[in-house]
């Protein structure tokens, strides 16, 4: 029996975790749920899985949380805030890393640095601080699983442990795939009226709102080729993006004897999930079987980095390296905030980023403190010109 925390237990892969957790009970056995501000979709996990912790970021709403369970007869113990996230993070077996965007990184390293099974589906923690986290996974000695579809396909089609680099493993070329997401073949004239429900509603997958946002952009593959240089220690000239509409295909390794190794499937992120959790063993996950046959083709197209501009912005921040990613990752959050909020169109999503981008001093962190320092002075920035481009709008 294994215990698992699940960080972000609220959100589309948290829920998708706790499937297929209960799937295996003689397994498993819940340690620790979080939340943001979900307080009624976490009380309904924690009444119905009975951990020994729940974690809210407020302190306020956590005081109430823990009022509401214990009216309810429940002795799980409520804790609060980022301490409250890094010690559930780090006590379980198993931890899941599912909180979206930066708020993940310090949850997800301490659960690194204690050593555990850590399953990776918050990239902004190796997009933010991809040395230093890579450095504290060699050093504690963790287990690091992609649960990404495009980055666990990846690890699939390695013959040997991720950690070992794919030079060496004759690996010629990474194709990742991505969906294109809902404006893939939209006219481009037609993006700057697009309504952040018409971004969130992707063709394939069920996700988040921020994530959904950046699979419109693309932005998400972008963040996952700078992920995808750390887990699988190359180079952004190594990784080539594709677009694939279906989603059954989810990457693809390319070896120098002319293999190409692709790893399928319905696009359901219980099949990652189940994978990582009983790594290296394979569990049932739920998913029902592909059918080929009834699927009857798969289409494949190059990215149009005119219509996508986040591609190329990703891109040119993986080359640079140092804290061009993070500074990247926190103008994106905000500019994707400011989106759905109604603030911004979402053809300056990317014009936002681009101008935080050119204004941002960019250096090589030597801890946790430099970066977090990019990230701060990037959302500074980037709310800056927000503000600009709304008071510009009205400006008679």
């Amino acid at each position: 029996m294994q215990s698992v925390t699940v960080l972000g237990s609220t959100g589309s892969i948290g829920v998708s975790t706790l499937d297929v957790l209960a799937r295996h009970p003689d397994r498993y056995a819940v340690y620790a749920l979080t939340a943001n501000t979900s307080s009624d979709d976490l009380f309904s996990q924690v009444i119905e899985f009975k951990p020994q912790f729940a974690v809210l970021r407020d302190e306020g709403l956590a005081a109430k949380f823990a009022k509401r369970l214990a009216d309810a007869g429940c002795a799980t113990e409520v804790l609060s805030g980022e301490k409250g996230l890094c010690a559930v993070a780090a006590a379980a077996d198993i931890t899941m890393a599912a909180i979206v965007g930066a708020a993940g990184l310090l949850p997800t390293l301490a659960a690194v640095e204690a050593g555990k099974k850590v399953l990776l589906a918050n990239k902004e923690s190796l997009v933010m601080a991809g040395q230093l986290f890579m450095d504290a996974v060699a050093k504690s000695g963790a287990i690091l699983l992609p649960i990404d579809s495009e980055h666990n396909a990846i690890f699939q089609c390695l013959p040997l442990a991720a950690d070992e680099g794919i030079k060496a493993q004759g690996v010629k070329r990474i194709l990742l795939t991505g969906s294109g997401g809902p404006f893939r073949a939209t006219p481009i004239a037609e993006l700057a009226k697009v309504t952040p429900d018409q971004a969130c509603a992707h063709p394939n997958w069920s996700m988040g709102r921020k994530i959904s946002v950046d699979s419109a952009t693309m932005m998400n593959k972008g963040l996952e080729l700078i992920e995808a240089c750390w887990l699988f220690h190359t180079d952004p000239a190594t990784i080539e993006i594709i677009v694939h509409p279906q989603s059954v295909i989810h990457s693809m390794v390319e070896y120098v004897d002319g293999s190409v190794l692709a790893q399928l499937g319905n696009p359901d992120m219980r099949t990652p999930i189940a994978h990582a959790l009983a790594w290296p063993e394979r569990i049932y996950s739920g998913v029902s079987s592909l059918d080929i046959i009834s699927q009857a083709r798969l289409d494949f197209e190059a990215p149009d980095e005119d219509r996508f501009p986040c591609l190329r912005l990703a891109r040119e921040a993986a080359i640079r390296g140092g804290t061009a990613p993070a500074v990247l990752n926190a103008a994106n959050e905000i500019a994707v905030a400011a989106f759905l909020d109604g603030e911004l169109a979402f053809v300056d999503i990317a014009k936002v980023i681009a101008d935080v981008m050119a204004q941002t001093s960019i250096g090589e962190p030597q801890s946790l403190r430099d970066v977090q320092s990019a990230d701060s002075e990037a959302r500074l920035l980037a709310s800056d010109i927000i503000s600009a481009k709304t008071q510009a709008q009205y400006v008679i």
